[in-house]
């Protein structure tokens, strides 16, 4: 092996040639994987399996804890901290135990990180029924009986939008009234009503 011939990996203890012969090539590959990812290269191996992995409107993205970058951070960290363990002379039995623990948080860490972000990432998608009940204003004049289309402002999702309404109302909805929706038509347009309050 070619780290047999360095004059300190000969002091070193068994347990501590295999943290590094575990750490050395998990961390180059941790740092390939950081580089990637930030250059934004990163190649995702997708598996032939059969399985339907998609995911519908509304679903969040799994927490993924065994992922191929949660088990290169597993390594990294069990490989650091068992080395920083063994250096501070603690018993073998208790640095393998506390470097695992460390590398688990770090998967731990890392698939939180990764879902959080994801979360963070998902599309802003309106759905047109969590507009239902809520109050507006009038933006452009809507005509009586659903003769024409007009448009309304309202909070949905947290945010400002201002969308297509029609109106069963005998009297047409001028600028500038507070409505609220009643139903959605098609999933497009809004269905509003003047509000009486």
């Amino acid at each position: 092996m070619i780290l047999s011939i360095l004059p300190e990996w000969q002091t070193l203890n068994l347990l501590e040639q295999i943290y590094w012969i575990v750490t050395l090539p998990s961390t180059v590959f941790f740092l390939i994987l950081l580089v990637t990812t930030i250059i934004g290269a990163e190649v995702e191996a997708e598996v032939e399996t059969g399985i339907d992995t998609s995911l519908a409107d509304g679903d969040s993205i799994p927490f993924q804890f065994l992922s191929l970058k949660n088990i290169v951070a597993f390594f990294v960290m069990f490989g650091w901290s068992g080395l920083g363990f063994s250096s501070i002379g603690l018993a073998n039995w208790l640095t393998i135990l506390l470097s695992v623990l460390c590398g688990l948080l770090m998967m731990f860490a890392m698939a939180s990180l990764f879902y959080f972000m994801s979360k963070l990432a998902e599309t802003g998608t309106l759905k047109m029924k969590n507009a239902i009940g809520r109050l507006g204003e009038v933006y452009l004049t809507i005509p009586k009986k659903r003769a024409g289309m007009g448009k309304v402002q309202l909070t949905v999702q947290g945010s400002l939008r201002t969308l297509d309404a029609i109106t069963d109302d005998e009297e047409p909805i001028v600028t500038s009234a507070i409505i609220q929706v009643v139903d959605v038509i098609d999933d497009q347009i809004l269905l509003v009503k003047r509000n009486s309050n």
